[in-house]
């Protein structure tokens, strides 16, 4: 990922602590492996999740230093992302960055208004006229909706992915835009930058 302005030493710390914990999990698992008693499938499954977990919470830090020098929204963006998520309610934002977005899209329905969490999530209503296309976001103001984005080519074999997390994908593989993406499907959501997929959690 690209470098950011931000402080990362409170993130380091927290993930140095976590880290050891899951290392002091896997120290376990070496003693237990020489007990034909011990079943270590429970065991597998609890670092998994902590893993998981970590994960999330780096991503979340991340995304805020991503976004804080284009936006001031991000609060506003969040909150928006989690009531989404919580109602299960489709979404793809693109927020722009240091490159312009209008060559990589086609363009929806101009909106040009403040960006509000009340706003985005009417936006996205299940079907509602512009519920399918892409939000487009530059600092403060909601450009456009219903907008549509280039695919990104999953190969064969690849895990299967949604219209809106491949268009989240094929967006940052052209541009450094960064898109955020809540699942119809789970509510769960992920942001992508250069190509790539993150999961985070905006509650």
């Amino acid at each position: 990922m690209e470098q950011s302005k931000c402080d990362f030493s409170p993130l380091r710390l927290e993930l140095k602590r976590e880290l050891q914990g899951i290392r002091d999990s896997f120290d376990g698992l070496f003693q237990k492996l020489d007990d034909d008693e011990n079943c270590l499938l429970n065991e597998f499954e609890h670092i998994k999740d902590k893993v998981a977990a970590l994960e999330t919470q780096a991503a979340a830090y991340y995304l805020r230093c991503y976004l804080s020098t284009f936006t001031s929204k991000f609060g506003e963006l969040t909150m928006a992302v989690r009531h989404l998520s919580q109602r299960r309610h489709g979404a793809l934002l693109v927020i722009q960055r240091e490159q312009p977005v209008l060559p990589f899209i086609t363009q929806g329905i101009p909106i040009g208004a403040e960006l509000t969490p009340s706003l985005l999530e009417t936006i996205f209503i299940p079907g509602g006229p512009l519920h399918d296309g892409a939000v487009y976001i530059a600092g403060e103001t909601i450009v456009s909706a219903g907008n549509v984005l280039p695919l990104a080519a999953v190969e064969v074999g690849e895990r299967k992915l949604g219209t809106r997390h491949r268009a989240a994908m094929g967006m940052t593989e052209q541009s450094d835009a960064l898109v955020l993406v809540v699942s119809e499907e789970t509510g769960r959501s992920s942001f992508s930058v250069e190509g790539k997929l993150y999961p985070f959690s905006a509650h």
